[in-house]
């Protein structure tokens, strides 16, 4: 997995820098390992940004920010995967949490419908925000593992993938070389003396 398929993954990667939102960080944002790509760090990022991608909760791309720079893992990766959770993504990411927490609880079902307004906010949610933060935490934990786990199985899967692509271009040119007409050939009577079999010994 290359650094450009990384960025090209993620446009916005370069102006997680000047965010307003994270200048409360300060001159943290500046350590070097948290702007790095490579297996390690990319695949902390996808852990982190996925696990707090699916909590409930305000602020989630500080947060994100404040734990990548905690365990030390690519900051804009990790800051960048909690809009997987956008207006578009929420109600039926509240739904699965509910349903799942609901089934851990052992609660009666009830008929839900999600509305992302201040009154169904202050109303609804707050009347089921149990079962919902349950079973969030066991979305953001099975995301964040299937993140971590599927993305260092891809980096190594392309590691392969150039390993074999460079031997075959190594064999390439092998092949090239040895049936290259203009390639100099040498003769038995070309050999210094020391070479020829008749002249050992």
């Amino acid at each position: 997995m290359s650094k450009n398929l990384v960025k090209k993954w993620f446009p916005a990667y370069e102006s997680v820098r000047g965010h307003r939102a994270l200048g409360i960080l300060g001159p943290r944002l500046r350590a070097p390992d948290l702007w790095h790509l490579n297996r390690r760090s990319v695949a902390g990022a996808f852990a982190v940004g996925l696990f707090v991608a699916f909590l409930p909760i305000p602020m989630q791309m500080l947060l994100a920010a404040i734990i990548a720079v905690w365990v030390r893992v690519n900051l804009p990766v990790s800051v960048l995967l909690v809009w997987v959770s956008n207006p578009l993504t929420i109600p039926p990411i509240l739904y699965t949490a509910y349903t799942i927490g609901r089934w851990i609880l052992d609660e009666p079902r009830r008929t839900l419908r999600v509305e992302l307004t201040l009154e169904w906010i202050t109303g609804e949610l707050l009347t089921i925000w149990v079962p919902v933060m349950v079973g969030s935490l066991v979305l953001a934990v099975v995301a964040s593992a299937a993140g971590y786990v599927t993305i260092r199985l891809l980096w190594w899967f392309s590691v392969i993938q150039r390993v074999k692509l460079r031997r075959a271009r190594l064999r390439r040119r092998l092949m090239k070389s040895q049936h290259n007409p203009y390639r100099p050939k040498t003769d038995a009577r070309d050999r210094r003396p020391e070479d020829r079999p008749e002249d050992r010994g």
